[in-house]
């Protein structure tokens, strides 16, 4: 699967180029719409070239397959070497900054000459910056916002780009050990992660080392012993540990690196008042090993059910496992049904018959197409006629297949004063309504959400704080406010899977669930690829501490809870 990130990841870049040159939008979107299906493709791309598939991509036309083909047979691509020798490098990561667009990067670079991030901070200390005409002091200000938001989450990547590239990591790691598994953040699926922890079980430490430092893509080996070993990978630059424990002290290490700081001083804690000792070897009486083999043995000595990786932030989960009160947490298995789907109708790539087949082979009971209203343009929006065609459409694939029942749908705009971009009338004929905010994220957000909510046929709120992880702060809103009302309107909370939005993530999540809100886990479908991504939301709610109950798609269709039937 490397080679599908790496593509990716230059036709992301780019797109970049071509925005900060002031090309073609709809080039760049092009260019933008392949790296995502690369990214979110299932199949490893490699096989799929060598195999002359490359142009049954549903998506890629042959401009694009004859760069991946030159990618693959002489390791670069001449437009994009290109491309980079007009642009620095530096000035396209800067693209990253939030509320810094690409005109206003363009100016700066060619009126100012900056070239990085501190030349722009020097600008804008300065004062030349706001001096630029159209800038003024507010807009620098938002600026200086993404700057700080930038810096802040750039040593941190999504526990969704992070998991593709360690899943292949682990294959090598499994085939020389008896045992393995993620540890740290990544296990407890925390949205960012900063590095990853692996432990390992194996008769020949030093086969499992190897396996490690050979990894194709290993940048850098910063440590290498007989039991342990760090490398930088070069995808994100992401630092991967690896421990090889014994077979008696697999369960406490397990324990030890998956548990937050928190959770683990709070163990140590109940283990002193037992006088035990607990640590990465075992649980200890005196100098005797008593527990360790399994995370089960230990948090059974020390009266406790076992908890779920997820929930060991010390929120409460210890005094829950003590009372018998953990959660029965939600699975990915208990998921029926994925209603917000993208299809060609708007921006996705798959059409609707495609994605109804691919949703009855996951096991699904149902499937909602749930594409863009009309304000969305650049999103390919619906018209009224355009959504009419489409329903149309999705009764005549549902007469086609059995086994699932297809659920018109929509995702409407939420406009400027909080009205939505359909009248009633069409609203009412459709099976479900999500509403999201796409443009003005800082005019009236809470308003326009809250009055969206009142309208009777609302039945869902989409990614409710519009943050992106790649640096994107999201709406200007209270969101524990837009919490209580959607409890208090019985409307549905959504918990995004796409790897840049979680959203909502675990913090809100939880106090949804305090307030007794609803949420829906779905994955934004906009390529069938991305069924896979319904874990990582699954992930959130887990740390939500939710149960099969708090989430509608886990009911069959007639016996979902929405809004306009409770």
């Amino acid at each position: 699967m490397n080679k599908n990130i790496e593509i990716s990841s230059i036709f992301e870049r780019i797109a970049d180029i071509l925005e900060l040159k002031g090309e073609n939008i709809f080039k760049v979107k092009a260019y933008r719409k392949a790296a995502r299906i690369f990214l979110e493709m299932t199949d490893d791309i490699l096989s799929v070239w060598k195999n002359g598939k490359i142009s049954s991509i549903e998506g890629i036309g042959k401009s694009m397959a004859e760069k991946i083909d030159e990618y693959m047979s002489t390791g670069h691509i001449r437009k994009y070497s290109e491309l980079l020798a007009a642009v620095p490098e530096s000035l396209l990561d800067m693209l990253k900054i939030q509320n810094l667009g690409p005109r206003t990067l363009l100016i700066a670079h060619e009126k100012l000459g900056i070239k990085d991030i501190n030349d722009l901070e020097r600008v804008i200390a300065n004062g030349q910056l706001a001096a630029i005409p159209g800038l003024g002091d507010k807009k620098v200000e938002n600026i200086k916002l993404g700057i700080e938001l930038y810096k802040t989450g750039k040593d941190r990547i999504s526990v969704g780009l992070a998991l593709p590239v360690v899943e292949d990591i682990m294959v090598s790691v499994s085939k020389v050990s008896v045992r393995s598994s993620l540890a740290g953040s990544i296990r407890r699926m925390r949205e960012t992660i900063g590095d990853v922890d692996i432990l390992a079980v194996s008769n020949d430490s030093a086969s499992v080392i190897d396996a490690i430092v050979n990894y194709p893509l290993v940048k850098n080996i910063t440590a290498r012993g007989e039991t342990k070993a760090s490398v930088i990978i070069e995808t994100y630059n992401l630092q991967v540990d690896l421990r090889v424990v014994s077979e008696g002290s697999y369960g406490a290490a397990l324990q030890y690196f998956t548990g937050s700081a928190a959770h683990n001083v709070k163990l140590r804690g109940l283990a002193k008042d037992m006088d035990l000792k607990i640590n990465e070897y075992g649980v200890f009486r005196g100098d005797e090993n008593i527990a360790g083999r399994t995370e089960e043995e230990v948090y059974k000595i020390l009266n406790l059910a076992w908890i779920p990786p997820e929930l060991r932030e010390d929120r409460g989960e210890i005094e829950a496992a003590m009372h018998g009160t953990l959660p029965m947490l939600v699975e990915t298995g208990d998921i029926q049904g994925d209603i917000h789907t993208h299809s060609t109708y708007s921006d996705g790539i798959n059409d609707i018959r495609t994605i109804a087949l691919a949703a009855k082979e996951r096991g699904y009971r149902y499937i909602g197409i749930c594409d863009h209203s009309r304000t969305s343009r650049i999103a390919g929006g619906m018209d009224e006629e355009k959504l009419k065609a489409r329903n149309e459409e999705i009764d005549e694939v549902q007469s086609g297949i059995k086994g699932i029942k297809i659920l018109k749908g929509i995702e409407v705009d939420i406009l400027s004063e909080g009205q939505l971009d359909y009248p009633d009338r069409v609203l009412e004929k459709l099976d479900f309504v999500i509403a999201a905010i796409h443009q003005g994220f800082s005019k009236n957000a809470g308003m326009r959400m809250k009055k969206a909510m009142e309208n009777p046929y609302v039945d869902i709120i989409a990614h409710p704080t519009g943050r992106l992880l790649s640096g994107r702060r999201g709406y200007e809103l209270d969101i524990e406010e837009i919490i209580e009302y959607a409890a208090e309107k019985n409307v549905a909370l959504e918990i995004n899977s796409h790897f840049d939005r979680l959203d909502l993530n675990d913090a809100n999540i939880l106090k949804g669930r305090a307030k007794g809100a609803r949420f829906l886990i779905s994955t934004d479908l906009h390529k069938i690829d991305m069924f896979e991504s319904i874990s990582l939301g699954v992930g959130m709610a887990r740390r939500g501490w939710l149960e099969k109950k708090d989430v509608l798609n886990t009911y069959a269709w007639e016996d979902v809870p929405l809004r306009r039937r409770i």
